[in-house]
């Protein structure tokens, strides 16, 4: 396993979302209202993937992208109100249509864990839960309403694909049972609920300063779930059983920016990032949580190459130059940029991380609004 992070520039577009196949051979990612859909060289990472679609039925913000559990279908959902579920038959991908049933733009998806069904969050305060009708050839939906009532910012299944975790813009994060009749087996009793018919809440927490939900995980194996919150903060949460309090709720505050999403390395490893645009690593119990190290030490990159060019030579950025033009227009002269600015961050991502995929056994995937897909290792 190589110790350099896999870095795809994919153009300069914000890359809202991101997803690998299961057998890690095919990159799917969001750009404005398309999706394109990549090849990975899986025996070199660090070759730069090759565009073999682009998926572009949506006419808005493409908000959401997954991957299926079988890789044979791809759901993207979007600011239009609609999702899709493309499946790749006579050398092309075809959508399916998906009745959602809301009136506001959809904000984020997700396969279930079994691939049977898959859950659409949105702003309309409601999350779709979604199943194939085979007769009519399209997936219907229920939904999951109350108490919600605020966007669903992002949703995350438990292993058993019934239960159900999501957080909001009040500051709650909620977990509901997403069992339907019919598609689902019984499930088994969890710590979260033995009983366990559709809609049914399993747990309702919520953020100390009610700062907005960015991101939620369970964890591998369901019995704890995370999240990160508008106020640079993390939560944790251990139940104990239907009907008892939890055996503990933390919340770990921290000086970083705020983090957007959470995955879960093992049951006692998390990996966040968000505005940071670097990846914290945190390890813990239900005890207590604390951080363990950053994934990029912070290197001074001015250090790294001497600067040999004159001012007038050196490379800007579009970002530069505009300071330049507003210098030029406020002041009637301009300061250029010097070779420290020119950097731009210590980071390898340049801009904030919007979304974090477990990739493989200590790897995970990250994207950004930079337009960059990064693998890193942990």
């Amino acid at each position: 396993m190589t110790k350099v992070p896999a870095v795809y520039q994919l153009g300069h577009l914000p890359i809202k979302d991101h997803c690998f196949s299961p057998d890690r051979s095919i990159l799917a990612i969001t750009k404005e209202n398309m999706v394109e859909i990549y090849k990975i060289n899986q025996s070199n990472l660090s070759l730069k993937p090759q565009l073999i679609a682009t998926l572009n039925d949506h006419d808005k913000t493409v908000t959401s992208v997954d991957i299926s559990p079988d890789g044979s279908k791809i759901l993207t959902c979007s600011q239009d109100r609609n999702a899709l579920v493309w499946e790749f038959k006579n050398g092309e991908y075809k959508p399916t249509l998906v009745l959602l049933r809301i009136h506001r733009g959809a904000t984020v998806c997700k396969w279930s864990p079994d691939g049977q069904k898959f859950a659409v969050g949105s702003s309309d305060r409601i999350i779709a839960i979604c199943y194939y009708e085979e007769e009519n050839d399209w997936w219907v939906s229920k939904h999951l309403k109350k108490p919600i009532k605020s966007t669903i910012t992002t949703i995350d299944w438990h292993p058993n694909s019934i239960l159900l975790a999501c957080g909001s813009t009040d500051g709650h994060v909620r977990v509901f049972s997403g069992y339907i009749k019919g598609i689902d087996s019984k499930p088994d009793p969890t710590v979260w609920g033995t009983k366990l018919p559709f809609q049914t809440l399993c747990g309702d927490f919520i953020n100390e300063t009610q700062a907005w939900i960015h991101g939620v995980k369970f964890s591998p194996n369901g019995d704890a779930l995370a999240w990160t919150a508008h106020d640079s903060s993390i939560g944790f949460v251990y139940p104990q059983g239907e009907g008892l309090e939890p055996k503990s709720i933390l919340n770990l505050k921290t000086n970083y920016l705020p983090f957007i999403s959470v995955v879960w390395i093992n049951d006692s490893t998390i990996v966040v990032g968000g505005f940071n645009c670097n990846l914290v690593v945190f390890k813990g119990k239900e005890s207590s949580w604390k951080e363990a190290y950053q994934i990029e030490e912070q290197k001074d990159l001015t250090k790294e190459t001497p600067h040999t060019n004159d001012d007038e030579d050196q490379e800007i950025s579009s970002h530069q130059a505009l300071n330049m033009f507003k210098q030029l227009d406020l002041k009637g002269r301009v300061n250029k940029p010097s070779q420290k600015q020119s950097k731009g961050l210590k980071t390898i991502h340049q801009n904030t991380i919007n979304s974090i995929r477990n990739f493989k056994n200590n790897q995970v995937s990250t994207s950004g609004i930079d337009g960059k897909v990064v693998i890193f290792n942990v």
